[in-house]
């Protein structure tokens, strides 16, 4: 049974460093490792999920569509 403080655990698990500095995050990548903890949501659930729960990370997709990457900006605020 997935449990509500997992979908925390997923993204920060889908978090990648980039190179040059920074972290960033693909709704693909939110999606599989939630799948990994038995939840399943959609690529628009979980776009939605991270522009409620998070602050410090902002779309920087370069294409349209759900597929979304997002960028951490101010990384001592937390997530």
């Amino acid at each position: 049974m997935p449990r509500d403080y997992e979908i925390k655990d997923a993204f920060v698990n889908a978090i990648r460093r980039i190179p040059g500095g920074g972290v960033t995050v693909t709704t693909q990548e939110f999606v599989r490792q939630l799948e990994l903890l038995n939840w399943h949501l959609s690529l628009r659930e979980a776009n939605q999920w991270i522009k409620s729960h998070t602050s410090t990370f902002r779309d920087v997709s370069t294409q349209e569509g759900e597929a979304k990457t997002y960028k951490q900006f101010n990384p001592n605020g937390g997530i």
